[in-house]
């Protein structure tokens, strides 16, 4: 039970409400005129805490920057390192200089939505302590992907509060937020892919067949070890994954954390045979020893092998995961069902892969049309037409 009592100040009598929070420990608020005012509150957060919707106030003036380190800490424990590195770079470019500061409680949905358009258009606060490239690349205007990651942040650290306690709503949510828009995949022929293997070189060569053929992440591709190669049921054993983040090379499991198998065509088994051969089972399949090979920079100034090997072979910009969508795309036009594709991807569940791929199932949309064309026409042709009527009675 709570109780009020009096106090004088030099503005003349107030009354104090002090009251038992859920957690047991004492609760005030004071500065009520009346106390008729402090009783309506007493009775308010008696009956919030019997319902279970008290919000301590103390609890929202605690800062955002203050809430976000636990958050973070999990996020660690839970994602790999190259997707914990996105989250922390949000969080210390963009998010922390806004609201780290800012109590939880003075956190407005209109300054929410100030901010994102600020941060999409490239005006919005950053860290100074960044090199000047990273600054200049900060005030540059952002991609719906990384506002939506940056507002993700915000958003969930403020979940957090309202998990806790500390406010009764998330003014995050509901906010205007760009719309995402899905790049187009490039995809090579066979035709393609043989002239792209011919112009990497023999050094290159047969990590562009697999990587067009398997469908392997260039990590998952880097970090394959002889032992992983199974020439008799021509098979490659995906255990590992290498991701550089920064300057550290971070070796764990595949992207989804999924073991899996994955098939390779039998022009492959000669080109993978000659790589495994006088290799200790350990070593790894692609590079030398434990010396993983780097992944081929795509960037417009690059000179990279990948990109050098384009410009000779004719063919388009893209990235060397293009080449994951190539296999995506050899597999379905060859007939390979999707749960078959999915496996190979090591996509999460096959509704991921038809999403991703979504345009290469553009002719299934006409076979079906086309098939229940047919089928309407088969069963009414099939069916005995009525008489004619003559008009007689």
């Amino acid at each position: 039970m709570g109780s009020i009592e009096q106090y004088e100040t030099a503005s003349g009598r107030r009354y104090r409400v002090r009251y038992r929070r859920p957690d047991h420990r004492q609760g005030a608020k004071r500065g009520f005129r009346t106390k008729r005012e402090a009783e309506r509150y007493l009775i308010s957060v008696e009956s919030q805490m019997q319902t279970g919707d008290f919000i301590d106030p103390a609890g929202s003036r605690v800062t955002v920057g203050e809430l976000a380190p636990d958050w973070l800490d999990v996020k660690r424990m839970k994602l790999k390192p190259s997707s914990y590195k996105l989250l922390d770079d949000a969080w210390r470019v963009y998010v922390e200089p806004r609201w780290g500061s800012v109590p939880l409680g003075a956190v407005t949905h209109s300054d929410v939505q100030k901010w994102i358009t600020q941060v999409s258009a490239g005006t919005a606060r950053t860290v100074r302590r960044y090199h000047a490239r990273t600054a200049e690349v900060a005030r540059r205007p952002k991609s719906a992907t990384v506002v939506i990651r940056v507002y993700g942040v915000l958003a969930a650290v403020l979940d957090v509060a309202v998990r806790d306690r500390r406010i009764a709503r998330n003014p995050a949510r509901g906010v205007d937020l760009p719309r995402k828009s899905k790049k187009r995949h490039v995809y090579l022929s066979h035709d393609e892919v043989d002239r792209l293997a011919r112009a990497a070189g023999p050094a290159h060569a047969t990590i562009v067949y697999a990587a067009a053929y398997t469908g392997l992440r260039w990590g998952e591709l880097s970090a394959l070890r002889v032992r992983d190669l199974d020439l008799d049921r021509r098979r490659l054993a995906v255990n590992e994954n290498a991701v550089r983040v920064g300057s550290e090379l971070h070796v764990g499991s595949p992207k989804t954390h999924e073991l899996r198998s994955v098939g390779y065509p039998n022009f492959l088994a000669e080109a993978l045979g000659e790589l495994a051969a006088g290799k200790e089972p350990r070593a790894l399949l692609f590079g030398e020893g434990d010396e993983y090979m780097q992944r081929p920079r795509s960037s417009g100034t690059s000179r990279s092998w990948f990109m050098r090997a384009l410009a000779n072979a004719g063919l388009p910009r893209m990235t060397v995961h293009d080449l994951r969508h190539t296999a995506a795309s050899l597999a379905i036009a060859s007939g390979a069902n999707v749960k078959a594709v999915q496996r190979m991807l090591g996509h999460a569940s096959a509704a991921m892969t038809l999403d991703v791929y979504a345009d290469l199932f553009d002719d299934d949309v006409d076979a079906v049309s086309a098939a229940l064309d047919q089928a309407r026409t088969t069963s009414i042709v099939s069916k005995p037409r009525p008489l004619a009527h003559s008009g007689a009675d």
